[in-house]
């Protein structure tokens, strides 16, 4: 494509571009549209502002569909579904023995998770989530081991490479991952950076749990974490339509449907 030198011009075929393809990257925007990586920076970055792209890890972008799940900072979901959350919770804390390493990703849902495993004795925790280590921080039973990295303020989560160093030198034996979406197609998150270090902690652990209320069932979110036979098993409130149980079944992947108390 030439050279498109009016700004307004530019942007516009950028958000059209991006809304055929779904993503591009930094330098595919600099050589079609023939402008610096510094023009290509901030015309993202305004775009960015409209709320129909997300920026991406390399400096590129991607396009936000209406039927993607957006990020809600966690003070303003924490109370949402609360009695379902919880109901989640304490089947996960049930999964748990006396002697295990658990992982826990961070969201309003593990945290809950956090608060029950409080009951426990003698297991390690490693989060890359401040305020689920700092909930735990009381518990003289456990022992929590935080990641490094940079804060997302939505999320209390740390991510990043000082994150994913930690994560590359710890054993854990189930994780409890947060999800933003739950499709035939897998897990999925809005953050790219939570779906990376959600991602090695996967590779640390024995095994996955996916924990979530009904509200993620049928949604997708912007970046894919798993598939579904990377996970071996999901809790949830439910309902689960027939299609992704089975789907679930074919991956070898347990059920749990949390009960209400």
């Amino acid at each position: 494509m030439a050279r498109i030198g009016n700004k307004t011009e530019r942007q516009n075929q950028i958000l059209k571009d991006l809304e055929q393809k779904g993503d591009m990257t930094l330098q595919e925007i600099v050589s079609t549209y023939g402008c610096s990586e510094a023009t290509a920076r901030r015309d993202l970055e305004e775009l960015e502002l409209s709320g129909l792209i997300v920026r991406t890890i390399g400096g590129g972008a991607k396009y936000l569909r209406p039927e993607q799940v957006r990020e809600v900072p966690f003070r303003e979901k924490q109370q949402a579904l609360y009695h379902e959350k919880m109901a989640i919770a304490r089947t996960a804390a049930s999964l748990v023995h006396e002697g295990d390493v658990i992982g826990l990703t961070g969201g309003t849902t593990t945290y809950l998770i956090a608060r029950e495993l409080k009951h426990h004795r003698n297991i390690t925790v490693v989060t890359n989530a401040v305020n689920i280590a700092m909930e735990l921080s009381d518990n003289e039973g456990i022992q929590v081991v935080l990641t490094g990295g940079v804060l997302r303020n939505k999320s209390y989560e740390l991510c990043g490479p000082l994150a994913e160093q930690t994560v590359k030198a710890v054993n854990i034996h189930t994780m409890f991952m947060g999800i933003d979406g739950f499709t035939g197609d897998g897990v999925s998150t809005y953050s790219e950076l939570e779906a990376n270090i959600a991602r090695m902690l996967m590779q640390r652990a024995d095994r996955t749990v996916a924990v979530f209320d009904h509200t993620k069932i049928g949604r997708s979110s912007l970046f894919n974490v798993a598939g579904l036979s990377e996970l071996h098993g999901c809790i949830t409130d439910g309902p689960m339509p027939a299609s992704l149980a089975k789907a679930l079944a074919d991956s070898h992947a347990a059920l749990h449907l949390a009960e209400l108390g």
